[in-house]
């Protein structure tokens, strides 16, 4: 499911205009965006978690010529399913 298909979602379950239903998705996406950059996480009771993780600095290899390489650490946005949504995927 794309963007435009979550807003039309969206709109057909809360009877919204899809302009009103796309600035809240861009809102949400905005403020989560915002708190993870400054290190804040996100809970979503029965959802799920929006944090920040830290990756260590390791040794990859370039798949095209084979010669291995530093690959720098850094932080990556992490999503952990929450056990309502677990169980309702199961």
């Amino acid at each position: 499911m794309n963007k435009a298909k979550l807003v039309e979602s969206m709109a057909k379950v809360t009877k919204l205009p899809k302009s009103t239903c796309k600035e809240c998705l861009e809102a949400f996406i905005s403020t989560v965006s915002h708190a993870l950059k400054t290190g804040k996480t996100v809970v979503l009771t029965g959802f799920g978690a929006f944090t920040v993780m830290k990756r260590k600095a390791r040794v990859g290899v370039n798949p095209a010529t084979g010669k291995k390489m530093q690959i720098a650490a850094k932080k990556v946005p992490k999503f952990r399913p929450g056990k309502a949504l677990r169980h309702m995927i199961k």
